[in-house]
């Protein structure tokens, strides 16, 4: 039984509602704004790592096209995250599974939508990758969006192939040792209205510099990769999309960063895009950020325009 919508922090128009998922005090929590009218179905977004739904001007421009928008914070993220918790930790990307599933019953059965497109950004690009490979007999979605997915590690080829075997095994035994403090402050600092970006937003659910990498969160995010790796096919048209270029492992932010992906190599989305299914349409975004709907204004118009009309299209 899910619990009864409630206002947001986004404003009045956004609603929240507790998603309970299995086993103790675990939960999600599902954000909606209204289309007037939804002519054309539904949109759920799934954030990425150290991150939570927030964009108001990207539920704002789906509305205005006829898609209700929802955007789902995960369990252990953003407004799910309850005290006790470790910060975005899982052991298993599945588990998050359970998450989109509540979701998108309360889409399609509560909310009566026949037509769903599902969008995920960064790790969340490639936990619905995965998602929707084993979900895909049920014909849930009708097409999958991917900003800057997360689809290998953004490291050296040594610390990719020798590092994720010292991973898979550390993580197994001691998942929440931490590898890494952080990811770092440059992105943060490219977004955050505090410092040289345009977005306020709450830094306790999305800290500058994120939250701990854990080995077993980790091992997790890689045994996902090498699934995709392997080869999905997630039934329905995808596209993919990525900044023309990444600007990795500077310590301090410079100008570059506001044009630049500063978190993952956009050249590991372009190789492995095609695997995620047999109707993938990966498009390069000039001077974008590594969330191409935070990048400033020109390129996130562009992005969210390459949306418009991939969607427009199937």
């Amino acid at each position: 039984m899910h619990t009864g919508p409630m206002t947001d922090v986004l404003g009045a128009d956004y609603e929240i509602r507790t998603l309970p998922l299995g086993g103790g005090d675990v939960s999600a929590t599902l954000v909606r704004l209204r289309a007037r009218p939804a002519s054309r179905g539904a949109v759920l977004y799934v954030h990425g790592f150290a991150d939570y739904f927030f964009q108001k001007h990207v539920a704002e421009h789906f509305a205005a096209r006829g898609f209700d928008f929802y955007g789902v914070d995960l369990r252990a993220y953003g407004r799910s995250l309850r005290p006790g918790e470790t910060a975005n930790f899982v052991a298993d990307l599945a588990e998050h599974f359970e998450e989109i599933d509540a979701a998108v019953r309360v889409i399609r059965e509560e909310d009566g939508h026949r037509r769903l497109v599902l969008m995920g950004h960064s790790t969340g690009g490639l936990i619905t990758s995965l998602w929707a490979h084993e979900r895909r007999a049920d014909d849930l979605i009708d097409a999958l969006v991917l900003n800057s997915p997360w689809l290998d590690l953004a490291e050296p080829w040594l610390v990719r192939t020798a590092g994720s075997a010292l991973v898979r095994g550390v993580g197994r035994v001691a998942p929440r040792l931490v590898v890494r403090k952080g990811l770092g402050p440059v992105y943060g600092q490219s977004i955050h209205s505090d410092h040289h970006g345009e977005w306020d937003y709450d830094t306790t659910w999305k800290p500058i510099e994120a939250f701990p990498v854990l080995a077993g969160w980790l091992r997790a995010v890689r045994r996902g990769q090498a699934r995709l790796h392997r080869g999905l096919d997630v039934g329905v048209p995808v596209l993919v999309l990525r900044s023309a270029r990444s600007h990795l492992r500077a310590r301090c932010w410079t100008p570059e960063a506001m044009t630049s992906d500063t978190v993952l190599d956009v050249e590991h989305m372009q190789r492995w895009a095609p695997r995620i299914g047999r109707r993938v349409t990966v498009v390069r975004v000039d001077n974008g950020m590594h969330d191409l709907f935070l990048s400033v204004g020109p390129v996130r118009a562009r992005a969210l325009a390459e949306v418009d009309g991939f969607l427009d299209g199937i």
